[in-house]
């Protein structure tokens, strides 16, 4: 608990508390937002403390909206679920470990092949019923289960007409033996190596938990087989943009430990200083587009409905390599 405040002290030492901690407007943001979700504290003691953390963030949140309104940010912010947590304990809970620990197995390289121009300038694979709804992984750092269901779950409705829902928890009870670290972390690529040889059931078969537990695998509940998988060019947005629209939902993981990214509402998110090297969540990249004349990639989160739009973010395309968005991506063979 000391450590805990210690940080929650250094976070809020910049003053950002001064002047609106007993200001009407922000206690009836404060109480607006936790009866909207049915937020509870376990007492007096940790109420101050995350209600402290809250005002800070809507400052933030206030002067990152108002840089937008003068045209100098490309997307807006708003406070969500994650409100009343610093950056360090949002990144504790919700991110992951992306680091390989097993060599590939049966990996093949994506091989360009289509044309730039002859690609769509418009991509969303929701509208051809590829997309199931968007998931939430909770307080389980699995972001990596959820990419590779997604992209699964869209190379079974464009091959075999049907979309099913797949199981996370299955991978994240069972695959530590191809190196994933359940609600630790884990990699899409060794995920694609477990259901290889195991397959993946039905998320109705083995629901999600949020929580780490004992496998509990069925070979006779499996619906989905694979084959392989497919990794694209590291760092290549031309190669990234040609599977998005040829192949369908692709696997890809991003540096998402940004205040930005963690109260993305609207807009095409750019950031300067995202590496696109220090990647720590896995999300799927569902399509492309342009918006105001900016180009972005469509992706699925798995936070829920209440985050960004309705779930999704709109990462800016052909930025550098924006947040790693092409840094890992991958898709499985059926």
């Amino acid at each position: 608990m000391y450590a805990l405040l210690f940080v929650i002290l250094l976070y809020l030492s910049d003053g950002a508390v001064d002047g609106m901690f007993h200001d009407f407007q922000a206690l009836h943001q404060w109480y607006t937002w936790k009866t909207g979700l049915g937020k509870t504290y376990k007492d007096s003691y940790e109420e101050i403390l995350r209600k402290s953390i809250f005002t800070a963030n809507i400052r933030l949140i206030e002067e990152h909206n108002y840089r937008f309104h003068q045209d100098l940010e490309t997307y807006t912010m708003s406070p969500n679920q994650f409100a009343d947590l610093t950056p360090q304990e949002f990144s504790a809970l919700y991110l992951s470990k992306l680091h390989s620990r097993l060599p590939a197995g049966v990996s093949q390289s994506h091989l360009s092949t289509a044309q730039l121009k002859d690609l769509p300038d418009q991509v969303d694979w929701r509208n051809m019923g590829a997309v199931t709804p968007v998931k939430d992984q909770g307080a389980c750092g699995s972001c990596w289960a959820f990419s590779t269901t997604g992209a699964i779950e869209g190379q079974l409705k464009l091959q075999r007409h049907e979309l099913t829902s797949l199981s996370e928890q299955q991978l994240v009870d069972c695959s530590w033996p191809e190196g994933n670290e359940g609600c630790g972390g884990g990699l899409m690529t060794q995920a694609f190596e477990h259901l290889i040889q195991y397959g993946s059931e039905s998320e109705a078969a083995y629901p999600y938990k949020a929580m780490t537990s004992q496998c509990k695998y069925r070979k006779s509940d499996v619906v989905a087989m694979m084959l392989g998988y497919k990794k694209i060019k590291e760092g290549n947005e031309t190669d990234l943009m040609e599977a998005v629209a040829t192949v369908g939902p692709i696997s890809v993981a991003i540096n998402a430990d940004m205040p930005g990214f963690m109260f993305y509402s609207h807009g095409v998110y750019s950031i300067k200083n995202c590496s696109p090297l220090y990647l720590d969540h896995a999300v799927l990249a569902i399509g492309y587009g342009i918006l105001d004349g900016q180009p972005y990639w469509l992706v699925k989160n798995s936070w829920g409905e209440d985050w960004g739009m309705e779930g999704y973010i709109l990462i800016a395309k052909n930025a550098n390599n924006m947040c790693g968005i092409a840094s890992m991506a991958s898709y499985p063979i059926l």
